[in-house]
């Protein structure tokens, strides 16, 4: 743990040092669990965003977007349920006086498990060699089939639980395996309590005339309740989806791990609305097309996989994660959800409006079910960043760091550089940053050796340096240096834009989908 600990911590001062991600409000101290993206962390967010739109909008004929106002009518909770049963079970430590979420306590005793899980799998590939095969020891060795076991056994109770809201027997859980306080090692803990998430404000003008409302904490029900609109003004047929990204804010009891849980966060979410009964195709046609746009970014499918709910909400009759292994273990980046005709009868009934499809072809009207698929643009961001960032060995005592972000992310596509500042070749340089900028994110830097500039391009996660010499001015080429093999190469100026275009161009990184 102490590993993931330490990895972690370099992810979070790599981000600030590089102007990735800075504490809100820092010079007052910041704001427990609120970060501001910062020159590059603004680019690389708008870059996910755009490439989540991309493949979900622009390449899908039957799935629009919205963008849909952050206060709504407060019925709105009322009938999705988050007036009621929006909660998180709370526990306070009476010696530490810190609170926490019960079953996230319960879910890092499981996580360390899985720690050891993982360590008795990297003994035997290394006792083993070639011949390790990891699916046949997961399942067959007594050590390893124990801690999973022990594992199910704890997460199924507290579910059942946590369904049942039997918050006593969590409670229980967490003594029976003698949990203790993370900061003081305390186990002198109060009951388990449910506590709502969602943020109140008030609308209007004088306090005896003002509505309640609440900061929306969640998307989707802007979508939900436009269902009807947009239908009717783009004239779309079932099935068909419709998408949105936006912040989204929830009064998280314990909101840590950097940019994961946040108290005020961006989703990108579509809603797919589809004809009963045809549930089950759908929801396995989006696990798999979403699991396809992850391991289209290259991360690496060894760091996915599929968690089913042991717990479902009371409307669903599906629910999956597609967790990624952040620094500090699996955790759940998107859902994948068939959440049945709940949202919208629900709404039908609490504004007395009928939201109903009238199918031409079958010549009926009915209640459309909802597969949804929900994913954090905050957490996304953090897998794509931890993934990227590496120490590498380069030999003879030296290391570098470098940020490998997919390519069709990162902030800025390529640095061009004068190898000095002066004899026109500055000029020059500046004359291609002026011819890149129309199509690509690019900027110009001259301070430093060129050997130090790459450096510090390599950390920012920049693609491409390309540096104007003195030969430029004889032969119009330049020296492009690629980001992750280091390799450098003597092109054309004229070709620079058709070299980084196939690099970073979104088309490259879709087809994958294919």
């Amino acid at each position: 743990m102490a590993n993931q600990d330490d990895t972690f911590k370099k992810v979070i001062s790599h981000a600030k040092e590089y102007g990735y991600v800075f504490q809100s409000s820092e010079i007052y101290d910041g704001l427990s669990a609120v970060y501001d993206y910062a020159q590059n962390g603004a680019e690389l967010k708008k870059n996910i965003r755009d490439y989540w739109w991309r493949a979900m909008v622009q390449m899908n004929e039957n799935i629009v977007g919205i963008d849909a106002a952050i206060f709504m009518h407060p019925t709105t909770w009322k009938a999705s349920g988050h007036v009621d049963a929006f909660n998180d079970p709370l526990i306070d430590n009476k010696d530490s006086k810190k609170r926490y979420r019960a079953d996230v306590l319960i879910e890092d005793y499981c996580a360390k498990i899985e720690a050891k899980i993982d360590k008795e799998v990297k003994k035997a590939a290394k006792r083993f060699g070639a011949a390790f095969n990891k699916e046949e020891f997961l399942s067959t060795n007594a050590r390893v089939v124990g801690y999973q076991e022990k594992i199910n056994t704890i997460l199924s109770r507290m579910a059942k639980s946590l369904e049942n809201e039997d918050l006593a027997d969590v409670k229980a859980l967490i003594e029976e395996l003698a949990i203790a306080d993370p900061m003081t090692g305390s186990k002198n803990w109060t009951d388990v309590k449910q506590f709502n998430l969602m943020f109140g404000t008030k609308l209007g003008a004088s306090a005896e005339t003002a509505m309640d409302l609440y900061l929306r904490p969640e998307t989707a029900q802007g979508i939900f309740v436009n269902f009807l609109n947009v239908q009717k003004t783009s004239r779309l047929k079932i099935p068909f989806g419709i998408a949105q990204t936006g912040k989204a804010f929830r009064n998280e009891i314990v909101a840590r791990q950097f940019i994961f849980r946040m108290r005020e966060f961006e989703q990108m979410e579509m809603q797919f609305f589809i004809k009963p009964g045809t549930q089950g195709k759908w929801y396995e046609h989006w696990k798999a097309h979403r699991m396809k746009w992850h391991l289209s970014l290259g991360l690496g499918e060894e760091n996915y996989r599929f968690h089913d709910h042991e717990k479902l909400a009371h409307y669903a009759d599906a629910a999956a994660d597609i967790e990624f292994k952040f620094p500090f273990g699996f955790k759940e980046l998107e859902g994948i959800h068939s959440r049945t005709d709940f949202d919208l009868k629900a709404h039908e009934e609490h504004s007395g409006k009928k939201l109903q499809y009238y199918d031409n072809e079958d010549k009926e009207s009915y209640t459309p079910y909802v597969l949804e698929t929900s994913i954090g643009l905050d957490r996304m961001f953090l897998a794509v960043f931890s993934n990227a960032l590496e120490e590498e060995d380069l030999g003879d005592g030296k290391t570098r760091t470098v940020l490998k972000l997919p390519s069709v992310l990162a902030p800025t596509k390529a640095a061009i550089f004068p190898l000095l500042a002066k004899d026109g070749l500055p000029e020059v340089a500046k004359q291609i940053v002026e011819d890149l900028k129309w199509d690509f994110n690019v900027i110009y830097e001259e301070k430093d050796t060129v050997g130090k500039r790459y450096r510090r391009q390599d950390a920012n996660g920049t693609p491409f340096c390309i540096t104007v010499d003195h030969d430029t001015l004889q032969d119009n080429t330049v020296t492009i240096r690629h980001r992750d093999t280091m390799a450098q190469e003597r092109v054309k100026i004229d070709d620079l834009r058709a070299i980084i275009k196939k690099e970073v161009d979104v088309r490259h990184w879709l087809m994958k989908m294919k």
